[in-house]
C-alpha cells in the first residue's frame, strides 16, 4: 500500500469510531416506560409493560395460522415456541432493546418493544 493509501485507510476508520461514539450516546436514552406490543394478522392484539425486571408473564396466541407463546420477562421478550416449519422466530431469541422486533411470518405475528423517554412523552419508536 502507498501512502496516500494508509491515509485514506485511517480516515475513514477514525470516521467510523467517530459515527459509533455518535450513535452510541445519541441513541441510548433511559426510558421510564417500555412496553411490548402485540399484533396479529395486522390487527392489535396486546400491549404489555415490561417497565420493571421482575415481572413475567406468558402469553399464548392461538389463531387458525398456528400457535405462538411469548414469554415477557426480565425487561424483554421472546417466543418460546412455536408451530411454523422454520422456527426462525424462536432462534431470533431473547429482545430487550426499544425498538427491536421478533417476527412469526407463517403466523403473522409481530411483536414490537417500544418505550417512552424520561426526556419526553414521545413515543421514540413511532417517530
Amino acid at each position: 500500500m502507498k501512502k496516500l493509501d494508509k491515509i485514506i485507510v485511517a480516515f475513514f476508520v477514525i470516521i467510523a469510531i467517530v459515527l459509533g461514539i455518535i450513535f452510541k450516546f445519541a441513541f441510548n436514552k433511559d426510558y421510564n416506560n417500555k412496553y411490548v406490543e402485540i399484533y396479529v394478522k395486522g390487527q392489535f392484539y396486546k400491549k404489555v409493560s415490561i417497565k420493571d425486571n421482575n415481572f413475567k408473564e406468558e402469553i399464548d396466541i392461538k389463531t387458525d395460522l398456528g400457535e405462538n407463546i411469548v414469554q415477557i420477562e426480565n425487561g424483554g421478550v421472546r417466543i418460546v415456541d412455536a408451530d411454523c416449519p422454520d422456527k426462525v422466530c424462536i432462534k431470533d431469541g431473547f429482545k430487550d432493546k426499544v425498538g427491536s422486533v421478533l417476527v412469526c411470518l407463517p403466523h403473522k405475528v409481530v411483536i414490537q418493544i417500544k418505550g417512552q423517554s424520561t426526556e419526553n412523552e414521545v413515543d421514540e419508536v413511532s417517530q
